[in-house]
């Protein structure tokens, strides 16, 4: 039986229907996060409109292993469902960010973070139970400023298991070419972690769709080193929501292929900086 089984009883379900003693299970476990100590490490989670998600990400959190104090933390950005009841219902430190926008949502998280360590989370996403304890441990080697991860899919009606795995596998081993030169680029905001303090002296791009966290690592980069985990501890699982191409997984794996020929050119070039563009921008609303 996979790690994440357990939390499919309150994943991708409306909270109406997850059952009481589980989320009575969620909130007994969460205490332990709100005492009064200085947490080593901070896992902070953003969230827009995740009532069917969330629970399932908090209960896999709750359940990390860890021999060093943690501190939990939400950031709902501009929810309308009912996330921030479900949070209030599970006894979550949260805070409301209004601007729209995972770089605005990312930096409200990064303000209130107490730990030396910051990780961050997304909360449409599953994560194993040494997910945390792992990251610190190779953030605390000399000269690693930042750490990210790898990622799986949720098998479902369109997507089987055993062709998401080859998916993964080709994903995966672009990825690891990629990160020679661009480390960047491989960087996704729901298995990043890195120094909280050298995060706030970089913060985060507010005024991009997406791409936050790979600019995060970009500006981190003149303080350290990036460093890549492969480990199966530090894999997070996720929705299928997030596969490029849209459709069926053939045209996803079609759609990455022509995306990596075309991005060829990436694999053996340095990049310092890069410029935002139109369609990523968050356009203000007297420009729109």
């Amino acid at each position: 039986m996979a790690w994440y089984s357990k939390y499919l009883n309150a994943f991708e379900r409306p909270y109406q229907e997850v059952p009481r003693e589980i989320k009575q299970e969620i909130a007994g476990k969460m205490r332990s996060f709100r005492q009064n100590i200085t947490p080593l490490c901070s896992v902070v989670a953003i969230a827009h409109n995740e009532e069917k998600r969330i629970l399932g990400c908090l209960w896999s959190l709750v359940d990390n292993i860890c021999d060093f104090p943690v501190e939990i933390i939400v950031v709902s950005n501009n929810s309308t469902d009912a996330t921030e009841q479900l949070l209030d219902e599970v006894g979550v430190l949260w805070y409301s960010e209004a601007k729209k926008g995972p770089g605005f949502a990312r930096q409200c998280g990064l303000n209130h973070a107490r730990g030396k360590y910051h990780i961050c989370i997304d909360s449409d996403t599953l994560y194993p139970p040494h997910y945390v304890a792992t990251h610190v441990k190779y953030l605390e080697r000399p000269n690693v400023v930042c750490t990210y991860g790898l990622w799986s899919f949720l098998p479902d009606s369109r997507h089987s298991k055993s062709g998401l795995v080859f998916y993964e596998l080709l994903r995966d081993c672009y990825l690891s070419l990629q990160n020679i030169n661009r480390p960047e680029l491989c960087v996704r905001g729901m298995v990043l972690a890195f120094h909280t303090d050298l995060g706030r002296k970089v913060g985060y791009k507010t005024n991009i769709i997406r791409g936050e966290d790979g600019m995060m690592a970009l500006g981190l980069k003149q303080y350290g080193e990036l460093r890549f985990l492969k480990k199966r501890r530090a894999r997070a699982v996720t929705s299928t929501g997030t596969l490029d191409g849209g459709g069926n997984l053939m045209k996803n794996i079609w759609f990455r292929f022509k995306g990596g020929i075309n991005r060829m050119g990436l694999l053996f070039t340095t990049q310092s900086e890069y410029e935002d563009r139109d369609y990523n921008v968050i356009k203000k609303k007297d420009e729109r």
